[in-house]
């Protein structure tokens, strides 16, 4: 059994009966009374940061996360689903699981979900993703990409700023990490 000297930043561990994801650790060593691990942890479900502390030499649990690829399909309000390219087998999802990749998600696209003990913990989209504005105020004649941005929305309820020029059914591309725009294609 691992404990806490194997903690790194990634490592996934069971804590208190959910996963979570090390962001950040710091090895202490007071003066007095024993060292202690500070760790700053993500609930990889919810979402939710933890800050506690572990004594050092405590056993941890270290779970692995298998990534597979699937393709999105649809959603009936509450679950999303997904299918695997190899075995065309589906999956449903929660949308509380997946709430902040939600306005990247649309149909077809391949994403990676993260599976923990046979069940699914989260989904990662792709680094960019193209979507079509379906609403913003009208671009100018003469305008630049430096003469500032403006709010627009996307077919999937994205709300991003583009530059002045981008019209609505202009097609953009999207950085699912930061949520900003790239550039119109």
């Amino acid at each position: 059994m691992a404990n806490t000297s194997d903690v790194k930043k990634g490592l996934n561990i069971k804590y208190k009966n959910s996963i979570y994801s090390v962001i950040d650790f710091q090895h202490v060593k007071p003066g007095k009374g024993g060292a202690f691990l500070r760790l700053k942890l993500k609930n990889i479900e919810t979402e939710q940061v933890l800050e506690d502390t572990l004594r050092a030499g405590a056993p941890i649990e270290i779970i692995r996360l298998e990534r597979r690829l699937y393709q999105y399909l649809y959603n009936d309000g509450d679950h999303y689903y997904f299918m695997d390219k190899n075995t065309y087998e589906q999956l449903a999802i929660d949308k509380k699981i997946i709430r902040g990749v939600i306005p990247y998600l649309k149909e077809g696209i391949d994403v990676t979900c993260l599976l923990a003990e046979g069940k699914s913990v989260g989904i990662e989209p792709p680094m960019f993703i193209e979507l079509k504005v379906t609403e913003t105020e009208a671009g100018h004649k003469g305008n630049t990409v430096s003469a500032g941005t403006k709010p627009a929305t996307t077919e999937t309820g994205l709300k991003v700023n583009v530059p002045i020029f981008i019209n609505v059914d202009d097609v953009i591309k999207i950085d699912t990490r930061t949520g900003e725009y790239i550039e119109r294609l």
